[in-house]
């Protein structure tokens, strides 16, 4: 639980692309996360190709009154981008805001979700789990 000081933000980050519609699916996404956050403040970002970069977003955190910020790489797989590149950008963009911690998830990876959106996509049963 946050108290009012404190006040945590999420910056999801993809590779970005040199094509509008694959950098505007994490834009989606992005909005998606929004509405079932209940109104907390989640941002977007491309590691390279497309802003908004992950300084930007950052900074756009910070000015929205974040004293945390949580950077989630969209990436299916640990991988360079996910465990070195996208970790050592927020390093670089935190260095500008000292009082203010921030930490990177890992990836989507194995997540039993994963296989349900898998399995829609593929038009096959979703199986029910019991409780």
């Amino acid at each position: 639980m946050q108290t009012d000081e404190e006040k945590s933000a999420l910056i999801l980050v993809d590779h970005g692309s040199r094509f509008a519609e694959a950098n505007d699916m994490l834009a989606e996404v992005a909005e998606m996360v929004r509405a079932l956050a209940d109104g907390a403040e989640v941002r977007y970002a491309h590691m390279e190709l497309a802003e908004p970069t992950i300084q930007q977003a950052f900074e756009a955190c910070v000015k929205a009154g974040a004293t945390q910020v949580i950077v989630h790489p969209y990436f299916l797989s640990p991988g360079r981008h996910s465990t070195r590149d996208i970790p050592r950008m927020v390093a670089d963009a935190a260095r500008a805001f000292p009082g203010v911690q921030y930490c990177v998830t890992e990836p989507l990876g194995l997540h039993p979700k994963i296989g349900e959106v898998v399995l829609e996509r593929a038009g096959l049963p979703i199986p029910v789990r019991s409780a």
